[in-house]
């Protein structure tokens, strides 16, 4: 990736709103009605049960314990969340997200599933700030976040996130690949049809963009690629150096 395109993508606003297809709708906030007639199941994504279920599996496939602390970033209105809090034990699950709806549907997904005894951290923040929650961490997953923002907003949260993740910790999130840096071309991908942007959400990357991320950052990153995700997003995994 050459200086001048990842200049480019860094002038992009730090929270992108605008985009070429219109207001990023992550940003509608949900009435107690969306939330109450389950709507909020369908505004991050549908697949409910399977990309939950899968989220679980993963980790759990990377060494996940239940005795783990697990951070979620970007956990929306817990469809991995709901998944990871019955699996680790009281306390240990804590998800951050920037919608405060999102955040408040969880809750009725931890009530409605008994759950709550569990006693989930769940913050509203828009800076990956999970330093927040006074605590460090085993593992971290974000789930579509990098698919949705700009790399200014990448480098933020991989900063935010290694600052509360153990020495031997580990990172794993989700992108969608593009075949080479710089890739201006709508890409349709083979698994769910999404077509994705250089610089309009939903975005994709190539690994050697992700690279040049993480050595800003100041970490390590490796290319697991596939999990069988129902949108062929790929799997990356950020490490301390």
């Amino acid at each position: 990736m050459t200086l001048k395109s990842m200049l480019l993508k860094f002038k992009r606003v730090l929270n992108p709103q605008p985009s070429a297809q219109g207001v990023n709708p992550y940003w509608r906030q949900l009435s107690s009605a969306d939330i109450a007639a389950g709507q909020h199941r369908a505004f991050v994504g549908g697949m409910w049960e399977e990309v939950g279920r899968l989220q679980l599996e993963f980790m759990k496939q990377q060494g996940l314990r239940p005795e783990h602390r697990l951070v979620d970033i970007g956990c929306g209105a817990l469809r991995g969340g709901i998944h990871f809090v019955r699996y680790l034990h009281e306390g240990n699950y804590c998800g951050v997200d920037l919608n405060s709806s999102l955040i408040e549907a969880g809750k009725r997904e931890l009530a409605s599933a008994g759950l709550s005894h569990k006693r989930p951290h769940l913050l509203v923040n828009d800076k990956f700030e999970a330093s927040r929650f006074g605590a460090t961490f085993d593992y971290a997953i974000a789930v579509s976040v990098f698919t949705h923002v700009y790399m200014n907003h990448i480098v933020r949260c991989l900063v935010e996130t290694l600052r509360v993740l153990k020495p031997e910790g580990k990172f794993y999130a989700t992108f969608f690949e593009a075949p080479h840096a710089a890739h201006i071309n709508q890409i349709t991908h083979r698994r769910g049809g999404i077509t994705t942007n250089y610089d309009a959400d939903p975005l994709h990357y190539s690994f050697s963009e992700m690279e040049a991320l993480a050595s800003g950052a100041g970490i390590s990153v490796e290319l697991i690629g596939e999990w069988q995700h129902p949108r062929d997003q790929q799997m990356l995994c950020f490490t301390h150096r």
